[in-house]
């Protein structure tokens, strides 16, 4: 069965479309096989997410534990 004009042109739009599909994933595969081989998710929490929450929790006020009075109850 002969392709008309219009079902060409829808093939060669099909075609692209898989060509833009196969691109897109072999650019995100590129760039999600960088991170695992440089480390760069490891390289994140380090460098920047562990400091960001150090310095977080390091402010938080707390009570002193040292100062509480330790009783002991005696038995009656």
């Amino acid at each position: 069965m002969p392709l008309t004009a219009g079902g060409r042109m829808e093939t060669d739009m099909i075609k692209r479309m898989i060509l833009k599909i196969t691109a897109i994933a072999a650019a995100i595969y590129g760039l999600l096989f960088a991170v695992f081989y440089f480390d760069l998710d490891g390289k994140l929490l380090f460098y920047v997410w562990e400091p960001l929450i150090c310095r977080h929790y390091d402010r938080i006020k707390r009570r002193d534990n040292t100062k509480t009075p330790y009783d002991m109850k005696k038995d009656s």
